[in-house]
């Protein structure tokens, strides 16, 4: 059966991931929870390590066999050089342990037995070089079925040797003079004993500790996969945070320049109309102009110093100039009368204070309302905005008379989209479309505790797909099917 470089049997089947290509095989041998893992691919760096180890104890081995041999370890010992022969067994090849484990270990174990029969005088460094041979097979063989029967034919073959080796010498009246065999539990029962349980912690040792070691090069794989998945993950959740707040910076950009620039358009196209014919009313035209203009200097420079501060604001209010909610209605309705939309403003219910964030948001939604009605409704559009204080929840309904259908549009509008994100972010929901009788009407409506949750949590990072997901269509969805901003 041939052997791979981990130990693995080559006529074991691999799982079937193995058979979608070497993406797919390579993916699967790196997953340190997957059976069939394998530690990493044995280095040159390793190999040369291994090089070096087996020829510092094959020159360990060799001068402590002359030193047992001067010592008189045996009467009669194994000529030299069969000794130097049996050392190059018995340590050489641990320079390849990480590539053939199986291999080199049955080697070392049968180099072993020949040397103990044959009387080389060598007790060290031997057993070093078995100890890191059956080592090296628990830790580094994936096929761990493998393993354990290359371990345990090692340990039945050394223990069959030991057994046989120990009925010798207590059957041999010359053998082990030293030691008295009178007695059920005689000095040479004892002596016998010892060497069992030196045996049995030998191999048990080097049993468990390269169980261990496989086990620990698992664990800090594993570790350092979820390392480098936590690491990614982190990555993408920063690169997914900095996208939503360029979503966010872009919404709010949009609807300041869209409101201000939409009224400084009317407003100087009036003045350029009525300049020979009313003066008056030219330059109140003007001044309107120059007021929309100072007011979105005001905003866009509140907002780019929020996105230079460091620290950063939570609460998206924080990006305008000036807390702008709710309560700033009448003045966003005086504006857009101003403008040329007549616009009224209906509060019904008993008002109340609503998180900075989602007053703001519905600030905005009436802002692009009434931004749209004015770039599409024609000259003769009124408008009504109406804020209702409802038991659970707030909605504003923004209305106004429009073209005929069939008149100018702006299907790649962005006001739609923008309205309908500050919606989902605020936790509420939003219809948009014309009504039966004609008008356009957007209504959102949000409930009191998702305003109250969305202020406390990070709002206006919820991706345009949430938003439009929250979008009822409960007004007519012929008109309300567009994405653009046409009223």
């Amino acid at each position: 059966m041939a052997e791979d470089r981990d130990g693995r049997p080559g006529s074991i089947e691999r799982p079937a991931a193995d058979d979608a290509g070497p993406a797919a095989a390579a993916s699967h041998e790196l997953d340190p929870e997957d059976p069939w893992w394998r530690r990493p691919p044995v280095d040159r760096t390793a190999v040369r390590n291994d090089s070096v180890l087996a020829v510092a104890l094959f020159v360990a081995c060799v001068f402590s066999i002359m030193l047992y041999r001067t010592a008189g370890f045996y009467e009669d010992p194994a000529p030299l050089g069969l000794s130097i022969l049996w050392a190059v067994a018995m340590t050489l090849p641990l320079a390849l342990r990480r590539r053939f484990p199986c291999s080199v270990a049955l080697v070392l174990s049968a180099a072993f037995i020949v040397g103990q029969t044959a009387l080389v005088p060598e007790l060290l460094i031997s057993n070093i070089t078995l100890f890191l041979g059956i080592y090296t097979v628990g830790a580094w063989v994936t096929d761990r079925r493998r393993a354990f029967l290359t371990r345990a034919l090692i340990v039945l073959a050394m223990f069959t040797w030991l057994v046989i080796a120990m009925f010798i010498q207590a059957t041999d009246p010359d053998s082990l003079a030293g030691f008295s065999r009178a007695g059920a539990f005689s000095p040479l029962v004892a002596f016998l004993l010892i060497q069992v349980l030196t045996n049995l912690l030998y191999f048990g040792g080097a049993w468990f500790f390269g169980d261990r070691a496989l086990a620990s090069s698992r664990e800090r794989a594993l570790l350092e996969r979820r390392t480098r998945e936590l690491e990614l993950e982190r990555e993408l959740t920063a690169a997914q945070a900095v996208t939503l707040e360029r979503v966010r910076i872009a919404r709010e950009l949009h609807d300041v320049v869209a409101h201000h620039v939409s009224v400084m358009g009317v407003q100087a196209g009036a003045a350029r109309t009525v300049m020979s014919s009313d003066p008056a009313a030219a330059k109140d035209a003007l001044s309107n102009v120059e007021i929309n203009a100072r007011s979105a200097i005001t905003e866009l420079h509140g907002l780019l110093s929020t996105l230079r501060d460091p620290g950063g604001a939570a609460d998206p209010a924080a990006t305008s100039a000036s807390t702008l909610g709710l309560e700033a209605l009448p003045t966003l309705v005086d504006d857009s009368t101003a403008a040329g939309l007549p616009t009224t403003l209906d509060v019904i219910g008993d008002p109340r204070r609503v998180p900075a964030g989602v007053g703001l948001n519905l600030y905005r939604i009436a802002q692009e309302s009434l931004t749209n009605a004015r770039k599409y409704g024609g000259s003769a559009a009124t408008a009504d905005v109406r804020v209702r204080y409802l038991p659970d929840a707030v909605e504003l309904e923004v209305s106004n008379t429009c073209r005929a259908a069939g008149g100018r549009s702006n299907p790649g509008g962005l006001g739609h989209v923008g309205m309908r994100e500050r919606a989902a972010a605020s936790g509420g929901t939003i219809d948009i479309g014309r009504t039966g009788d004609g008008r356009f009407v957007v209504r959102a409506r949000v409930p009191v505790a998702a305003a109250e949750r969305s202020d406390a949590a990070a709002p206006m990072t919820t991706p345009a797909a949430d938003g439009l997901g929250s979008d009822h269509a409960t007004i007519d969805a012929g008109a309300a099917s567009g994405d653009g901003d046409t009223p």
